[in-house]
């Protein structure tokens, strides 16, 4: 799974309850490595979230290839 900040539609308003921004900081610039993580990784931030130890991924994809500002994602 990549984690792509930029798309987030719940983003910024949830960013400071998400466990991207606990674990990695804010959001980096647009063109950053995209945080990844397998399916062992959201295991253990599943089982963390779920006993209070760090907040949920707050991920809201784009299910249309566009961004939160409505523009066109590449690829």
């Amino acid at each position: 799974m990549l984690i792509d900040c930029h798309s987030c539609l719940a983003g910024p308003r949830a960013c400071g309850d998400c466990v991207v921004t606990v674990l990695l900081g804010p959001p980096q610039p647009v063109g950053s490595r995209l945080p990844e993580l397998d399916a062992e990784d959201r295991a253990a931030v599943d089982v963390l979230a779920r006993n209070g130890l760090v907040p949920p991924l707050r991920l809201v994809p784009a299910v249309d290839g566009t961004d939160r500002d409505g523009a066109r994602r590449a690829g």
